[in-house]
C-alpha cells in the first residue's frame, strides 16, 4: 500500500513538474526554485532524480510519454486511413499545445531533452509511414515513396514546434498541423479517373 502511494506521490509531482516547465521552460530555474514552486524540499525532488538536468530528463519523458499514450488513444478507433493520418496530427497539436515557447527553445538546447524529442519525432514519422503504408495496400492512397511522405511530415513536425513554421506562416501550431493533415491525405489520394461519371 505504502509502495503504490509512493507511486502516485511521484507520478503526481511529475505531472506538477510538467506543467511548471512547459508553461515557463527550465533553464533558468534551480532545483531550490523547482522545490518551492512545486512546494516540496530539494530531498523530494532528490528521490525523483539525482540532479536538476536528470530532473528535466525525467519531466521530457513523461511529458512525452503522456503525449504519445493520449495521440494513440485518440487515433485507435479511426478506420479511414487518410482520417487516421488527419486525427493523429491534430492530436500531436492538441497534446504539444500547451508547450510554451520558452519550454521548446531549452528542449532544442538541453541535449539529453532534445534527443528525446527527436526520438519522439522519429517515432511519430514512423506511425505516419505506416498509416501510409495501410491507405496504399488498400488502394485509398496512391502508390508513393512511404519513406520520403515519412521524411516530409517529420521535418514539418519540428519546423512546427521550433516555431519556424508561425513565424513564416502566421499559422497557429493548432492551424498548421490542420494544414499539414489536408495537404498529406489529399497528396494521397488516389486521383478520380479523366471523364469519369460522363456520358
Amino acid at each position: 500500500m505504502t509502495v503504490r502511494r509512493g507511486a502516485a506521490r511521484r507520478t503526481e509531482l511529475l505531472d506538477a513538474l510538467v506543467e511548471l516547465l512547459l508553461a515557463e521552460g527550465f533553464a533558468s530555474f534551480t532545483l531550490d526554485d523547482l522545490a518551492a514552486r512545486l512546494h516540496c524540499s530539494k530531498r523530494t525532488l532528490y528521490a525523483l532524480a539525482g540532479s536538476k538536468e536528470q530532473l528535466v530528463r525525467s519531466a521530457v519523458v513523461h511529458f512525452f510519454r503522456n503525449a504519445t499514450a493520449a495521440v494513440e488513444q485518440a487515433t485507435g478507433d479511426v478506420p479511414d486511413p487518410a482520417g487516421r493520418i488527419a486525427v493523429y496530427l491534430s492530436s500531436v497539436a492538441d497534446a504539444l499545445r500547451p508547450a510554451s515557447a520558452a519550454f521548446i527553445d531549452d528542449v532544442a538546447a538541453f541535449a539529453p531533452a532534445a534527443e528525446i524529442y527527436e526520438r519522439n519525432t522519429r517515432a511519430a514519422a514512423a506511425r505516419i509511414r505506416a498509416f501510409v503504408d495501410e491507405g496504399v495496400a488498400a488502394g485509398a492512397f496512391r502508390d508513393v515513396h512511404t519513406g520520403f511522405v515519412a521524411d516530409v511530415v517529420a521535418s514539418t513536425m519540428v519546423r512546427i514546434q521550433r516555431r519556424e513554421v508561425a513565424a513564416a506562416t502566421g499559422l497557429t501550431d493548432a492551424e498548421a498541423y490542420t494544414e499539414l493533415a489536408a495537404l498529406v491525405t489529399t497528396g494521397l489520394r488516389v486521383s478520380e479517373p479523366a471523364g469519369r461519371g460522363s456520358p
